[in-house]
């Protein structure tokens, strides 16, 4: 299947998750993070700010406070492509941006260098046991990854981990992705 229809598919899968069912399977799956070992000997955590129905994150970097972790998220520069991490305390330093997507106040948070990042954690649609994912179509984290050579995890929910899709030469594959049911150790 070609990634396009996958990610309308994927999307479509998603969207149908009652809101009792996400909440269960997002307890499952963060509960299986805070046991891993990449997540207790992590310092400083690089993640996305979530958007339903992906994996709640807002309670992971809730949890990563509460264990005096450094929080990084994501602010994207379309025009170029890129993306760079920047270090928030509280979630008034985001703001919303394209998409309705929530990113930091350029002005109210950090710049951080992405070999400063001790783990990764690298949103998607679809999932591959290989570790290969099927993003949202922009690019920003493959681009990303090609410098980054931390810990990368990705949470899903196991209804995201398809068979497989062709993949391209600028694909990186995920080290670890954990869903509800299992943790998938790809290297």
């Amino acid at each position: 299947m070609e990634k396009k229809q996958l990610r309308i598919q994927l999307r479509e899968t998603l969207s149908n998750l009652s809101k009792p069912s996400y909440e269960e399977l997002t307890k499952q799956i963060t509960s299986q993070l805070y046991q891993d070992e990449d997540w207790k000997q992590s310092n400083i955590i690089g993640i996305t700010i979530s958007k339903f129905p992906e994996v709640d994150t807002y309670q992971i970097i809730q949890k990563a406070w509460e264990l005096g972790k450094t929080v990084a998220v994501p602010k994207c520069y379309p025009k170029e492509k890129r993306m760079s991490f920047r270090i928030i305390s509280d979630f008034s330093q985001l703001e919303s941006v394209f998409y309705g997507l929530l990113e930091p106040i350029e002005e109210k948070t950090k710049l951080i260098n992405h070999e400063d990042i001790d783990l990764l954690i690298v949103p998607g649609l679809g999932y591959t046991k290989e570790g290969y994912r099927l993003g949202f179509g922009g690019g920003y984290y493959d681009r990303y990854l090609k410098d980054y050579l931390g810990k990368t995890i990705s949470l899903a929910f196991q209804l995201q981990i398809i068979p497989a899709f062709k993949t391209e030469y600028f694909d990186i594959p995920v080290a670890k992705i954990i869903t509800n049911d299992e943790v998938i150790v790809v290297k």
